[in-house]
């Protein structure tokens, strides 16, 4: 990647697919690229990877104001994002990559990425990495900004397939997306004041995991469950697991969540 193609790699291809974009230079020897590169190919094109070196592209790292390396950012409809600085390990890159995808979702982006550069590889490999054709309908209604159409796409794929995880956190995500689209201004006033109020409650931390809150978002309901009981309490508990569904199953924040409310419920 280089300042010449930066412009169409990375801005242009914004508006269909998150890119992430390390800086890096050779005189350093921390890096994310091995971790980010084995997240990329883990998620099959559900994000774009550029690296840029700082030494070959100073007028690149300048205008983007890299003052150390590594410094990875996002880039959705051509807006830069920052993500994070210096060395991460995969679990907490994860999480970054986890809630750039939530964010691009809620921005109508759901394309799939194509290697920038060579051709793509040919043969049973370059097959396997194909976007599965499987979950296109929903892809496509929710690229056109037609959420309703992708829950339903979504819920017929688990009506196949109940164990279907990927169209699981899909539906997740754009029921999440859908709820958070119109917010009453007082809905945080409404929680603070009232514990029990459980539509207040399960709205904002719906609003807190769309920001990237999410220790606050499960914390929240966690509480919540504690406070309540009967109907609204499953309520607030079922609407908890929808939340580990968005943000993963294997995420150590969702692992560390359920043995919490294991605990607040037994």
């Amino acid at each position: 990647m280089s300042e010449a193609t930066f412009q169409g790699d990375v801005i242009e291809r914004s508006l269909q697919v998150p890119v992430v974009v390390e800086f890096w230079s050779p005189r350093s020897q921390a890096s994310v690229g091995p971790v980010l590169a084995a997240l990329s190919t883990e998620y099959a094109g559900k994000f774009l990877l550029a690296r840029i070196d700082i030494d070959a592209n100073p007028q690149l790292a300048q205008a983007v104001g890299v003052q150390a390396v590594p410094l990875v950012i996002a880039v959705l409809r051509g807006q830069v994002v920052p993500l994070f600085q210096g060395g991460v390990g995969e679990p907490e890159a994860r999480q970054y990559i986890d809630q750039l995808l939530t964010v691009a979702v809620a921005n109508g982006i759901t394309g799939r990425a194509e290697p920038v550069g060579p051709a793509a590889p040919e043969g049973p490999a370059a097959e396997e990495d194909a976007p599965n054709p499987r979950y296109e309908k929903a892809e496509n209604a929710i690229g056109a900004g037609d959420l309703d159409g992708a829950i339903a796409a979504y819920e017929e794929l688990l009506k196949e397939n109940p164990s279907d995880a990927e169209a699981k956190s899909g539906l997740a995500r754009v029921q999440l997306v859908k709820r958070t689209q119109d917010v009453p201004a007082d809905v945080r006033t409404r929680a603070a004041e009232n514990p029990t109020d459980i539509e207040a409650q399960m709205l904002v931390a719906d609003v807190d995991l769309m920001g990237g809150h999410v220790d606050d978002a499960f914390a929240r309901l966690i509480s919540t469950v504690q406070a309540t009981s009967g109907d609204d309490r499953n309520a607030v508990r079922l609407h908890l697991l929808e939340l580990f569904d968005v943000v993963g199953a294997d995420d150590e924040r969702v692992i560390k969540a359920r043995r919490r409310l294991m605990a607040a419920l037994f």
